[in-house]
């Protein structure tokens, strides 16, 4: 039916994403990550863009993560990903972003009303809550990776073993 319907309205194959186009969206779409920090496991929602999906490319990971301004830890990737993500110069609390200039990764924890220097982030993905778990001096450890790699016990990357 959906095929006739598309046929019908006369959608040309330049209109009409590749299939692997297609399957690259669906794979973030709704897609979730875990994140663990001091003992607590967060949960975020991936962003539906090609920056999201070429970090996934990265998990599982393991990061140390340093504070910034008091509002955001950050950790460096083990290499850069795609830019090809929509940039903005402001943030949410619980907001997970790619600061491409560093091949760094942020996480929002506390709101500033600060924006974000030029070229500004590329959202990665959006956790749900528990985001104060990050709020706490200095430095922590995080392990990153898809929801069932978490399920099957697959051992995270560490930033220096690449």
């Amino acid at each position: 039916m959906l095929a006739m319907s598309l046929g019908a309205i006369g959608t040309s194959k330049a209109e009409t994403p590749s299939s692997s186009e297609r399957a690259s969206s669906e794979t973030t779409h709704n897609m979730k990550i875990n994140i663990t920090i001091s003992g607590k496991t967060l949960t975020a929602i991936l962003a539906d863009n090609p920056t999201a999906r070429d970090f996934v490319s990265l998990l599982p990971l393991k990061l140390s993560m340093n504070d910034l301004f008091g509002r955001e830890k950050y950790g460096d990737l083990p290499r850069a990903i795609s830019e090809k993500g929509p940039r903005t110069n402001k943030y949410r609390i619980g907001d997970i972003a790619y600061w491409s200039p560093d091949r760094q990764v942020a996480v929002y924890y506390r709101q500033d009303n600060e924006q974000i220097s030029s070229p500004g982030v590329i959202p990665i993905a959006k956790i749900d809550s528990g985001t104060e778990a990050f709020n706490v001096p200095g430095s922590v450890k995080v392990k990153i990776g898809l929801m069932h790699e978490w399920n099957n016990n697959i051992q995270p990357r560490s930033e220096g073993n690449r």
